[in-house]
């Protein structure tokens, strides 16, 4: 069965709770994978059945994944992965734009300089690395977005900020490829200037990294319509 061995293997104590949070990585990962994709709607059985475990543990992870937005619950009993159209990643873009330069000018002081070198390390190694994998990428961008929201220290800022993020997350990029190269240069480029703690290149250097994002989708949006 699909990613069963996966979920029971990777339980160490057998508790109920390490399994809730297994099946919430398994069920994430294939919506990140788009093996379950904006609109599907997830039957709780047949899934449960696919990762090998009882229904009780799935519905936790689906509850999880409702709070963080990612599923939401449809006209019946069952849920249904998230769908975002351009409209709203377009949005939600140019509402994080506003708040996450201010959330890394306040987390600046306060994150750790090992926490920055890792950071720093873990993207020259994916813009060095020979073949490309979707999810180093992930992992990459998830690292600093997520050291920016995480040191912020804001509570309301950094909400909004996940929110706002597993929004762009589940857009559909066909061309996630193509944004590794600008996006781990104007990573490493934010990283600098978080090192620095100049607040105008930190601002600066947030800004335009989502601003190339925007622009990089209105391209291929007016390539397409062409």
């Amino acid at each position: 069965m699909m990613q069963e061995r996966g979920v029971r293997d990777g339980v160490q104590d057998g508790s109920p709770h390490s399994l809730a949070t297994l099946t919430y990585k398994a069920v994430s990962d294939m919506i990140r994978h788009r093996q379950l994709r904006g609109g599907d709607i997830v039957v709780e059985a047949r899934l449960a059945e696919s990762l090998g475990i009882s229904r009780t543990p799935l519905r936790e992870a689906l509850q999880r994944l409702e709070g963080e937005g990612l599923v939401r619950k449809g006209d019946g009993r069952n849920y249904v992965v998230r769908r975002v159209d351009v409209g709203e990643y377009l949005q939600s873009l140019k509402l994080r734009q506003l708040i996450e330069p201010e959330a890394a000018v306040l987390a600046s002081g306060s994150i750790p300089r090992r926490t920055l070198i890792l950071v720093r390390r873990e993207i020259q190694e994916l813009m060095g690395a020979t073949t490309y994998h979707t999810d180093a990428h992930w992992f990459s961008d998830d690292n600093l977005h997520n050291m920016i929201i995480d040191y912020c220290g804001n509570g309301v800022m950094a909400k909004v900020l996940r929110e706002l993020r597993a929004t762009t997350r589940l857009f559909e990029i066909d061309r996630l490829k193509e944004r590794l190269l600008p996006d781990s240069t104007e990573h490493l480029v934010i990283v600098e200037a978080l090192e620095s703690g100049d607040p105008q290149d930190i601002r600066a250097s947030v800004h335009s990294h989502i601003q190339s994002l925007i622009e990089f989708m209105r391209y291929h949006l007016g390539a397409n319509g062409s």
